[in-house]
């Protein structure tokens, strides 16, 4: 088990885990390694295959399902497919997002924010909106969602990525609230800057305070456990220490 987590006979899915050294890859793997059966989503069919072997490989029981997670056909298709292979949706974690530029809002593209916007936020909204349903019928499950430092206080060259994260926030705590009385508990993580493959290549900054993956992927685990069954609504920082 990964950590002591125990999540066997759990239906887990996460979205984002089409590619190798990201956090949606390692997040996905600590819970096959802890035992949950798995839905693994992204747009990226090939990666995702490849993670899915992966994980089978550990012992998981797991589905792929490849799409865009931006339509609301494609969403409501991957919990689909979760409740009619497992049964049920006792976890879902929101990974799939990230940044897609950095640089001052004047200097910045014009769709810019509709891009974060659209991996961030809506990503989240519409695969929450349908696991949501099954959790509230079920009277239980936990969401954990992808915010991030940047939602927290402001980042020069990141104003859109931090409106998006933001959302993300505020997102939490909106269905926690309306989920809380069919025993649906809602939180997010909000990480600092992460020591991925894809982080480790773009900073060439020594100084960087890295957020190492192992406490991000923790952090979600307990999120999702029975350990954190009287925390919902509650964002929380994965930083060391940085505002």
């Amino acid at each position: 088990m990964d950590g002591g987590f125990d999540f066997r006979n759990r239906v887990v899915i996460v979205t984002g885990v089409g590619r190798v050294g990201q956090i949606g890859h390692a997040v996905a793997e600590a819970f096959a390694r802890a035992g949950a059966k798995l839905v693994v989503a992204d747009r990226n069919a090939v990666g995702l295959a490849q993670r899915a072997a992966e994980f089978a490989a550990l012992g998981a029981d797991v589905r792929p399902a490849a799409g865009d997670l931006t339509e609301p056909d494609v969403a409501r298709w991957v919990i689909e497919q979760a409740v009619e292979t497992f049964g049920r949706v006792d976890v879902l974690v929101n990974v799939a997002g990230g940044i897609t530029g950095v640089g001052d809002v004047t200097e910045s593209e014009a769709d810019v924010l509709a891009r974060e916007m659209a991996i961030n936020v809506t990503t989240m909204y519409l695969v929450s909106r349908e696991a949501a349903k099954h959790m509230a019928r079920q009277r239980s499950g936990a969401i954990v969602s992808f915010a991030s430092v940047a939602a927290l206080s402001a980042k020069r060259g990141m104003a859109a990525y931090s409106a998006a994260k933001a959302g993300v926030a505020s997102l939490t705590r909106s269905l926690a609230l309306e989920l809380r009385d069919h025993g649906v508990r809602v939180n997010a993580v909000a990480p600092g800057l992460v020591r991925t493959r894809d982080n480790r290549a773009s900073v060439a900054d020594q100084a960087a305070r890295w957020v190492e993956m192992d406490d991000v992927v923790h952090a979600v685990l307990f999120l999702a456990s029975d350990l954190a069954a009287g925390i919902t609504g509650h964002v929380l920082p994965v930083a060391g220490g940085e505002t």
